[in-house]
């Protein structure tokens, strides 16, 4: 397998397949977990799987056989970091509204040195109303993991360091940090979530 996980995430959520054995589920989810600290890789799929331990099923199983699969294909792989530049870039995306369940959006964001060094995947509350509002929640949970490592970087290397990036996809978010030109239509979103836009007009983060 060249991928740690199968695509058809919505599937999962909603399996009607048979049940497994469930002791049978968690001993192989257990294991996988050993290997989240040095396979990052396997860290979205395992806590997706990891949400079906009461009731697994079939699809589960096949999905967590799946991981064995792609660890087999990519056991010789890795990832090097050579530290000859410190230029901290980050990297956010979200599935709005995407739990068929309570209807909450997932956020995802990682840091990069050259290779990854921190990554997060977790639901956010409350449930997003627009897809520029659910940008901008994640937007002021990186911004507080960029001052975290900031801090952590001027320790280790005693220089400052030029504005973190944070790549994402979509403008309206990155035009509401820059300038609330269009503040009467975001007053629904809570006020400490602007958390985001202090640390681009202080030059710490360029969306």
């Amino acid at each position: 397998m060249t991928t740690p996980m199968i695509i058809y995430l919505k599937k999962l959520r909603s399996s009607d397949s048979s049940l497994v054995n469930p002791t049978s589920y968690r001993k192989l989810v257990g294991s996988l977990m050993y290997l989240v600290n040095t396979g990052h890789d396997i860290c979205f799929v395992l806590n997706v799987l990891s949400q079906f331990q009461l009731e697994p099923r079939h699809d589960h199983w096949i999905t967590a056989k799946h991981i064995l699969g792609y660890l087999c294909h990519t056991i010789n792989q890795c990832l090097k970091y050579d530290g000859k530049e410190v230029k901290l870039t980050g990297f956010i995306d979200f599935d709005w509204g995407g739990s068929g369940t309570d209807g909450r959006s997932t956020i995802d964001g990682c840091f990069s040195l050259g290779s990854i060094i921190s990554w997060m995947s977790k639901k956010k509350d409350p449930v997003a109303l627009s897809s520029a509002e659910a940008e901008y929640v994640v937007a002021c949970e990186v911004g507080k993991e960029v001052v975290w490592l900031r801090k952590l970087l001027l320790d280790l290397f005693g220089k400052p360091l030029d504005p973190t990036t944070i790549n994402c996809d979509n403008q309206s978010n990155i035009k509401m940090s820059e300038d609330l030109i269009f503040h009467a239509r975001t007053k629904h979103i809570n006020n400490k979530y602007h958390y985001i836009r202090s640390l681009v007009q202080d030059g710490f983060v360029k969306l």
